[in-house]
């Protein structure tokens, strides 16, 4: 493991911890006190894995998986049980390699969400580790709304040395992201991210802003792969979910970066989004720094939680 996956694992653990009182202290009691594995033992399981975040379908998913795997492995104790529901919860969050396909291909990649959640500095660090991976790397500045969305892209941007198109504050999102495009075919390069506003709350407008956007690729750039990435608050947890569907009735999301999940007690949250939407959690942040942005790993992720390494 490099010497980046390793401090980034230690720093989801720590991260985590709050999450790990709230979910895996609980299970244990339930593994350790039931006296064996029958109704009960079940109901009290799925009431914690709810408790924690992790949602009514992917709890039910996680359950279905444990009761087969004790049928067919003749498990007799409640002890015995916590490795198979540690297996079935990575079931749950597994992502296929090609959910990063785009990384290697020539591709145009929005990244939505509402304000607050990580967004700008979330375009900044996927650009950043593009970057070092040998990609060219080109921003647009489609937050044109929000004040200062621009000189705070500008900032990440410069940090992660990538070029930035931009437009004066209030000008037309789409209007950046014809330039935008027709920049990153004229330097040929391999990505363009673009940073789009953030309101949920005026659906409509957004709705047709991203229709625009979605029109222009579609038109300019039609071999290129795409991507929507929705950015989610992990401390927000059900919040969060609820975001995830309202974005993806305006946007077909192809993924989701989960950020802030250090100090949350609702990282449970990662599994319920996964299940409920069926569009993989691709990143998940932990930090401040640019590498605190890493690819989504569900082994890593749990053996963080139950503090398997």
């Amino acid at each position: 493991m490099s010497e980046e996956k390793l401090g980034f694992f230690g720093r989801l653990k720590a991260g985590l911890a709050k999450t790990r009182d709230n979910i895996v202290g609980s299970m244990d009691d339930i593994f350790s006190g039931s006296s064996a594995i029958d109704e009960d033992f079940y109901e009290e399981l799925e009431e914690v894995l709810i408790m924690g975040d992790i949602g009514v379908k992917a709890t039910g998913k996680i359950l279905d998986d444990l009761r087969v795997a004790v049928k067919e492995n003749r498990i007799k104790e409640p002890s015995a049980c916590k490795q198979y529901l540690i297996d079935a919860i990575k079931k749950q969050m597994a992502v296929s390699e090609t959910a990063y396909a785009f990384e290697h291909e020539q591709s145009v990649v929005l990244i939505i969400g509402v304000n607050g959640v990580g967004k700008t500095t979330s375009v900044g660090k996927l650009a950043g580790k593009l970057k070092a991976n040998g990609r060219k790397v080109i921003i647009a500045a489609a937050d044109t709304f929000r004040a200062a969305a621009g000189e705070q892209l500008a900032e990440w941007a410069n940090r992660a040395g990538v070029e930035m198109i931009g437009g004066a504050e209030g000008s037309d999102p789409a209007a950046v992201v014809f330039d935008a495009v027709n920049a990153a075919k004229a330097r040929k390069a391999d990505v363009l991210l673009c940073d789009t506003a953030g309101r949920l709350h005026n659906k409509k407008n957004l709705m047709e802003e991203l229709k625009k956007i979605n029109r222009i690729i579609d038109r300019e750039f039609p071999d290129a792969h795409r991507e929507n990435l929705v950015v989610l608050d992990g401390t927000t947890g059900q919040n969060a979910l609820a975001q995830a569907r309202e974005f993806g009735e305006v946007a077909d999301l192809t993924g989701i970066i989960l950020t802030k999940l250090d100090g949350t007690a609702k990282g449970g949250i990662a599994v319920a989004i996964q299940s409920e939407l069926n569009v993989p959690v691709k990143y998940i942040g932990v930090g401040e720094s640019i590498d605190d942005l890493q690819k989504f790993d569900a082994d890593a992720f749990v053996d963080a939680l139950f503090e398997l390494r």
